[in-house]
């Protein structure tokens, strides 16, 4: 666990005495953060602080597909180090990609050369390789599906996109990308998601598995649902959910959901302090991704929430059907998976 304290001024660290033996404290200076020890030494600590998510949509799709594409091959490719690639390459300014970019790297690696090799003398390679590891670890790779054939229920190998749409299949919703805009109530701050229009009641599917961390209102966000992600990486937050009936009765802090299940119902509710209150004019699903590379970042002063917009239009290509129990009225999800990186 870590104390944080900020300071005005950077110098201001050397004051600073350590009385609590064996705890280690946080010291924030303006663009720098610093343990410091039981002995009362302080040391700067190393991990990412900003991340700008601006990978086209296009850019994403095309090596997703190369990925997939790859597989039972002999050169299996990993669509992360293709963006971060990418990235490095522009130095994260997106307008001067060009397709053949890619194509040109994926030739190169298929004719034997090794990425280790290739990026060896690109400075931001180690950079982006982290920071986009830890937007799409989870997002590709090998599972099972339970498919139903001819009457029989059975365990389908697959491999691909292993995450689903925040918005379940046969419904409809829209958006656009209205990431960093203003927001005023009870204080002004950018919008940190992206809002997906739609109707009140229509199911809403956890992104990716992990631990539900927080289930209840909040003022801002009305009932929400905080997941998150096994390698302690990302927190989804989806918020505003449906008045009166906002997750499924079994919801609770501390559960493990997987991708594709069922968490909650598209509302209006937010903006009171009052609970359970309808406080937002159109219905919609607030969708965020919190990433966290030091523990302190989770509740702190330096978050790092992206511009997830091109994800959600990525994640239509996997939607996870659903039907209603006519008993409790819950949502659950018709087709299971079972993913390794699951809990038993």
């Amino acid at each position: 666990m870590f104390l944080t304290i900020n300071l005005k001024k950077t110098l201001l660290i050397t004051t600073v005495t350590v009385i609590i033996a064996a705890v280690a404290i946080t010291v924030t200076g303006r663009n720098k953060y610093y343990a410091v020890n039981a002995d009362n030494t302080t040391e700067e600590k190393k991990y990412i602080k900003w991340v700008d998510m601006s990978i086209p949509y296009s850019l994403m799709e095309t090596a997703l597909n190369a990925d997939i594409k790859s597989q039972g091959t002999e050169v299996k490719l990993n669509w992360i180090e293709l963006m971060a690639y990418i990235a490095s390459k522009c130095g994260g300014n997106f307008k001067s990609y060009k397709k053949k970019d890619l194509d040109n790297l994926v030739n190169r690696l298929t004719a034997g050369e090794s990425m280790t090799d290739i990026t060896q003398n690109i400075k931001l390679y180690s950079y982006y390789i982290e920071a986009y590891t830890a937007i799409f670890a989870e997002y590709v790779g090998a599972y099972k599906t339970r498919v139903n054939e001819n009457g029989v229920w059975v365990w389908k190998d697959s491999y691909g996109l292993k995450v689903f749409s925040p918005i379940a299949k046969g419904y409809g919703f829209s958006h656009y990308d209205d990431f960093g805009n203003g927001r005023s109530f009870g204080y002004r701050r950018k919008h940190l998601g992206n809002d997906l229009m739609g109707s009140v009641g229509t199911p809403i599917i956890a992104i990716e598995s992990g631990t539900v961390e927080v289930a209840g209102w909040n003022m801002y966000g009305g009932w929400r649902v905080g997941i998150r992600s096994f390698d302690k990486k990302r927190y989804y937050y989806y918020a505003h959910l449906r008045k009166g009936h906002p997750f499924p009765k079994s919801m609770a802090e501390g559960q493990i959901v997987k991708a594709g299940d069922v968490i909650g119902y598209l509302g209006m509710t937010g903006y009171s302090r009052k609970e359970n209150v309808n406080n937002i004019n159109v219905p919609h699903l607030h969708m965020g991704i919190q990433l966290i590379f030091d523990e302190c970042q989770k509740d702190g002063i330096n978050q790092i929430w992206i511009d997830v917009y091109n994800i959600v239009e990525l994640l239509r290509k996997n939607r996870s059907e659903v039907a209603q129990n006519a008993q409790t009225k819950d949502f659950y999800r018709v087709y299971d998976i079972h993913d390794s990186s699951v809990p038993d």
